[in-house]
């Protein structure tokens, strides 16, 4: 499924093998409590359309802005939009197969049921009756107030919602979410969809077994979690822990702390501020700057730093490790460099003091290479295995934080950094990250229901 994907004609399909209960809208079924008098202005009357059977209920509950909106269906489909009234207008389409044998029990054994509440208006959808079995296809379609809050359930189906400046939760067993900009936290679950969301004004958990999750800028902090899809971030202001089974993650700004892990993919960062870990089984790994404490770590990736501004630890078993180093360091620390079979290539300012320690295990196929504008002492070390150690230490511009180089079997390069060509290459990447956010964002845009359109 393509992301912000809709099953045809905005229908939930459903097909059960043996009995089952199925529903759909006969007759409104109202829990007590206060209704608006259009409540039931349409008592779905079944008609034929061709080789379908349908069936359809609108009407209104009375409301205020400030309340939520809470829905649970057994089933369907839910579009979300807004709108500037004092109420929850409804519409609810259900749509079966005419030949089969039960067609039109399956129209007459869904309840739905509405009723305002001391916190808003309650929803339901269920179904009930005897035993039939086929197929039915069901949406329900709802404008809410601009300034209210939703808590959406749906045993199977699409969700979609407009902007809406209340606090989100959205849940279903087995279809896509996707929205607009939300003006508060936000709680989004499937089971094995895609969700994607504009900008979220509060903390954000959203959980998928499976598909993409994309998300504009978080104003909090950032739970996402998919069984094997990608995710993608514009921006989380607090602490984002992001993981997936198996796709890429791809973050442009973070906050406070990051916490990346995928099984198999790529991690990408643009601008991290804080604290960051991240960790793939067998992906590569790219941050564009850091100037937090930072601990990558990669199966068989490479590892590549554009702008290192604080303490780094990067370890890869099998790729190769390049870094730039800027000058002054904001925050300066012990870095630690090290890779299996992997050359690493480390670009350093003329001016910056720091204490240089590399190694190569396997000193005799490799080599240390250095700028002559770095004075090192290179030395070698017969090992017990037969192997020889090359080791080259020096304090460059009297000494620093030492910067702990380490490799098995690769080369190690110390080269005089380009500040220019760092600084292109910043922008460069920066760049990249903000057009595939873009992109993303755009596509999240055509996705979600037209705009001013009332039940």
């Amino acid at each position: 499924m393509r992301l912000g994907e809709r099953l045809r004609a905005n229908y939930f399909f459903a097909e059960w093998t043996g009995t089952l209960l199925v529903a759909v809208i006969s007759s409104l079924v109202i829990i007590p409590g206060k209704l608006a008098a259009n409540d039931t202005e349409n008592q779905g009357v079944v008609t034929t359309n061709g080789q379908r059977l349908t069936s359809e209920l609108s009407g209104s509950v009375g409301t205020r802005e400030g309340q939520r909106l809470r829905l649970n269906l057994d089933l369907g489909n839910v579009v979300v939009r807004t709108h500037n009234a004092n109420q929850v207008n409804y519409r609810v389409h259900l749509e079966t197969d005419a030949s089969q044998k039960d067609a039109k029990q399956l129209l007459k054994n869904f309840a739905v049921s509405a009723s305002e509440t001391s916190e808003g208006v309650y929803m339901r959808g269920e179904t009930f009756g005897r035993h039939c079995s086929g197929r039915l296809w069901v949406t329900v379609e709802l404008s809410i107030p601009r300034n209210y809050g939703v808590e959406l359930t749906t045993g199977g189906g699409n969700i979609e919602t407009e902007d809406i400046n209340g606090r989100v939760s959205a849940t279903t067993a087995g279809g896509n979410i996707s929205a607009g900009n939300i003006g508060g936290p936000a709680r989004l679950e499937t089971d094995g969809g895609h969700i994607s969301v504009k900008n979220v004004a509060g903390e954000l958990y959203a959980n998928t077994g499976g598909g993409h999750i994309t998300t504009g800028t978080v104003s909090g902090g950032a739970t996402l979690h998919t069984g094997g899809g990608h995710i993608r971030v514009a921006s989380v202001g607090g602490v984002a822990r992001l993981s997936t089974g198996g796709g890429n993650v791809t973050l442009e700004h973070s906050g406070t702390e990051l916490v990346a892990e995928t099984i198999g993919g790529q991690i990408e960062v643009g601008e991290a501020a804080g604290l960051v870990r991240a960790k793939t089984g067998g992906g590569g790994i790219r941050v564009v700057r850091v100037t937090g404490p930072t601990n990558l770590e990669t199966s068989g990736g490479s590892i590549y730093l554009t702008q290192v501004d604080g303490a780094v630890r990067a370890t890869t078993g099998a790729g190769a490790i390049t870094a730039w180093f800027v000058s002054p360091p904001k925050r300066p620390g012990t870095c630690d460099l090290q890779s299996g079979d992997g050359d690493i290539v480390v670009y350093l300012p003329r001016q910056l003091p720091i204490t240089i320690d590399a190694q190569i295990q396997m000193g005799d196929e490799h080599h240390v290479i250095a700028d002559p504008a770095f004075p090192l002492k290179v030395s070698y070390d017969d090992a017990t295995n037969g192997s020889r150690r090359v080791r080259a230490e020096g304090m460059l511009n009297g000494g620093g934080e030492t910067l702990r180089l380490r490799t098995v079997a690769g080369n190690i390069r110390l080269m005089l950094s380009d500040s220019n060509k760092q600084m292109e290459l910043y922008k460069q990447q920066m760049a990249q990250l903000e057009q595939k956010m873009e992109s993303q964002l755009r596509i999240i845009e055509k996705s979600l229901p037209a705009k001013d359109v009332q039940p």
